[in-house]
């Protein structure tokens, strides 16, 4: 039986002719830090400070003892890295096993019966991109980093979110493995389900060593109690697996999750040789991109049904992303499952994620959309870069498949939509830039590889070059105009088939900018917080989306940073009620982003320290089965349902026309039903329907604890009251650190969010924004509040004020 150790021990780094104790799987960066040589690039403005770290060649070493490779008890003994990042060369006792160039693949080298001085040397990630790029020639790039000359996490090298942090190490475990006769080099299971059938082909390519040459194996596999066997004496066997009565998978929020352990064994005149073990889930998945009257659609049919995507963007959780653990994954992604997410879109310029991940969307439904690693440049497609991207996405097509979660490969983000609007084709002039990866040789390797999942050519991508590629009436769709140039409510504007990314962005909470520029007097402009907003212009489209609804404080950090989360929150809620009100046209969201690698102002719902923003909480109501929402229409305001749950949704809809000074104008009571994944939506009553550009009254729509509201101008001209609210602080059981703050509202109270990181840094609110007419209470739960009286809490209270 094959045996395998694992090599996380007794590795040092060399650094300035002395050796200091490294971590495996690690990388550079932690082992300085760790040893206290360079400062945490996330503090204050360090980062500019370690740029010198990338630019270095580094050298890991250990030794490897004559019992760990010895023939004694096997024949062959292999070195396996995992991940090696990224341009290597391994050598053993003096002698060069091998090179490497690509983070992103495995790497297995022959060390039977060698052992001695074991030593792993990592040039510059910019030498080796210099060097490619005199080989292929210069391509066009929207960053000014060398990323698409090299294998490598592209936003190692920085992007309008994150530092420039260019890593080196062996970033994922390495063992070795001891074997005789033959092992089991892959398994490619084909998982189909025909109603209640499940079916499962095992395509199995095995590696013998030279006695086993010719030599009979016999495999065995079991799924639900149901077993194949085959026999070979080649390198390659197929098992198939008939599975009755099988239970399908569902993404969250639509069924169950119910996954099944799929066991081979490999044998040899009855002696086990290897074994293999993987759960799968049994779904179908498709996307129908039928031509309609509107365009070419882009719709998710799960198990036959037609379903509204509830998506988020993915970004790599840290800049190191060596440092995240199963256990920051799983809390990642249950708080992203908890907003009432269904679909996790892993962007291409970060990485093909630990199996953790995978592991952890299985379990909990949510839909994996896996971009193949290529974002935001022209890439060149002559070697020594299109081998390399070849043996990578065989690498992980081959590694990620047998997860159910995933259900799409994509080709790229935004290169197919780069080449056409970014001025890349003259610059071009004829030089290859990525077409042929992304309509060729990766379409060519998922359809061999893996045909039971769909394909996209990119993101966004219209599915042929006769529209615009980022044609919001064909394929997938990118918002970015409005972020960059307009108001949040020209989301409006149009209806796109599918929304793959938009987003608004904000800062990270407070205690998370206290820990990441300690000593600093915080302003939007000084000078932490620009250098932790690393996107074009970030503070002015920060400023201009306040200002365009609010007074833009002057002086006052704490009104900003309150205005600037309320305005991330309302522009992500002004595009998705917008879309959603209009399914089945269009057919999902993906916001950008759910997270962040390091504290930053930036689009994600979740800080780069793990703090919540309002934006989160908005999700969790955005993306709710059920959403009350009232949109503006040709004739006036129109309330709409959006019901995405698999039952139908009756329920009293109560239409209050209101006043600004609290009163109520008049009242109307709708009984509605929004039949299972349907859109309901119908004038508002025209007796409260607020005048045309009133500043004096607005409408409140109510139903089953939900709640929408429409005003007819911009808070900067409503005539809003002093808000006045009362609180109480309630203890909860035993526990002082738990609380229930208890607000009751005065005044017709907008937005009102309580802070809870200004309590206590590591204290937690339950909810986000509330708004409360007068006489209304709300109860909001906080964790970890140390005791704080109803003075603190006030002060962490903030709400819309008149301008």
């Amino acid at each position: 039986m094959k045996a395998t150790a694992q090599l996380s021990e007794g590795w040092s780094l060399e650094h300035e002719g002395t050796r200091i104790a490294a971590q495996v799987p690690g990388c550079v960066h932690a082992d300085l830090l760790a040893a206290d040589l360079i400062p945490d690039p996330f503090i204050g403005r360090n980062e500019q400070y370690i740029a010198w770290v990338g630019r270095r060649a580094w050298t890991y070493s250990r030794d490897l003892s004559a019992e760990q490779t010895s023939e004694a008890a096997f024949e062959r003994t292999d070195l396996v890295f995992e991940g090696l990042d990224t341009v290597a060369h391994v050598d053993l006792e003096g002698r060069e096993l091998g090179r490497t160039r690509n983070m992103h693949r495995a790497y297995r080298f022959d060390v039977t019966g060698r052992s001695g001085a074991l030593s792993v040397t990592f040039d510059s990630a910019y030498e080796e991109a210099a060097a490619v790029k005199a080989l292929t020639g210069g391509r066009p790039n929207a960053y000014p980093e060398p990323f698409q000359y090299i294998r490598k996490m592209a936003c190692s090298f920085g992007w309008d979110w994150g530092p420039t942090v260019v890593t080196a190490g062996m970033w994922r475990p390495v063992r070795l493995e001891r074997w005789s006769t033959a092992r089991i080099a892959q398994v490619r299971p084909l998982v189909t389900v025909d109603g209640t059938r499940g079916r499962v082909e095992l395509r199995v390519d095995l590696e013998r060593t030279t006695t086993g040459a010719g030599r009979r194996l016999a495999a065995h596999a079991t799924v639900a109690g149901t077993t194949a066997t085959a026999e070979t004496d080649g390198d390659t066997v197929t098992l198939v697996i008939e599975v009755p009565d099988v239970q399908l998978w569902w993404p969250r929020g639509h069924g169950e999750q119910p996954l099944y352990e799929v066991e081979l064994t490999l044998t040899a005149d009855g002696e086990q040789l290897d074994t293999w073990q993987r759960r799968v889930g049994f779904r179908t998945i498709e996307i129908d991109r039928a031509a309609d009257e509107q365009g070419s659609g882009f719709t998710f049919v799960v198990n036959g049904v037609r379903i509204f995507v509830r998506g988020v963007n993915w970004i790599p959780d840290d800049v190191l992303p060596s440092r995240i653990t199963p256990e920051r994954y799983r809390t990642r992604l249950e708080q992203t499952a908890a907003a009432h997410v269904d679909l996790v879109r892993v962007w291409g310029g970060g990485i093909y994620e630990d199996e953790a991940f995978y592991d952890t969307c299985d379990e909990l439904g949510l839909m994996v959309w896996q971009d193949f690693l290529f974002a935001c440049a022209a890439y060149p497609e002559e070697q020594p870069l299109r081998g390399e991207v070849e043996a990578e996405a065989r690498d992980n097509v081959v590694r990620l498949m047998p997860h159910a979660s995933l259900v799409v490969w994509n080709g790229n983000n935004e290169n197919l939509w780069g080449f056409r609007d970014w001025e890349w084709e003259d610059a071009l002039a004829g030089d290859s830039w990525g077409e042929g990866y992304y309509l060729g040789l990766l379409p060519r390797v998922v359809a061999e590889l893996d045909p039971t999942r769909p394909y996209l050519a990119g993101s966004p991508w219209s599915g042929t070059w006769d529209h615009h590629p980022n044609d919001p009436d064909h394929g997938t769709h990118h918002s970015w105009e409005v972020w960059n140039r307009q108001d949040f409510t020209e989301y409006r504007a149009d209806v796109p088939r599918f929304v793959s990314e938009f987003g608004w962005q904000a800062p990270p909470a407070l205690a998370t900018l206290r820990r990441a520029l300690p000593g600093e007097d915080l302003a939007p402009d000084s000078p932490g917080m620009l250098h932790h907003q690393k996107a074009e212009d970030g503070n002015g489209k920060l400023n201009r989306g306040v200002a365009r609804h609010f007074a833009l404080p002057e002086g006052d950090f704490d009104r900003w940073h309150y205005l600037t989360q309320v305005v991330q929150a309302r522009a992500v809620a002004t595009g998705i009620e917008h879309w959603r009100a209009n399914w089945p046209r269009c057919a999902g969201t993906i916001v950008w982003q759910i997270n962040d690698c390091w504290p930053v102002s930036s689009w994600a719902a979740i800080d780069g320290d793990g703090r919540l923003k309002p934006l989160y909480h908005e999700l969790r109501r955005l993306y709710a089965d059920r959403m009350l929402t009232v949109q503006p229409g040709p004739e006036g305001p129109e309330l709409v349902l959006s019901n995405q749950g698999a039952t139908p949704w009756s329920c009293d809809v109560t239409l209050r026309l209101m006043r600004a000074d609290g009163t109520r104008a008049a009242h109307v009571r709708l009984g509605l039903t929004a039949g299972a994944r349907e859109t309901v939506r119908l004038p508002v009553p025209p007796e409260v329907t607020p005048a045309t550009g009133s500043a004096k009254e607005y409408l409140v729509a109510d139903a089953d604890d939900l709640r929408a509201l429409h005003f007819e101008t911009r808070d900067k001209d409503f005539d809003y009251p002093d808000p006045r609210f009362d609180i109480a602080v309630e203890t909860v059981g035993q526990e002082r650190d738990t609380v229930d703050v208890v607000v009751t509202a005065q005044t017709l109270v907008r937005d009102l969010l309580l802070q809870a990181d200004r309590i206590a840094p590591d204290a937690r609110a339950e909810r986000g924004l509330i708004t409360l007419l007068p006489g209304e209470s709300t109860r909001i739960r906080v964790h970890g509040t140390r005791g704080a009286g109803a003075n603190t809490v006030r002060a962490a209270l903030f709400c819309v004020e008149p301008a």
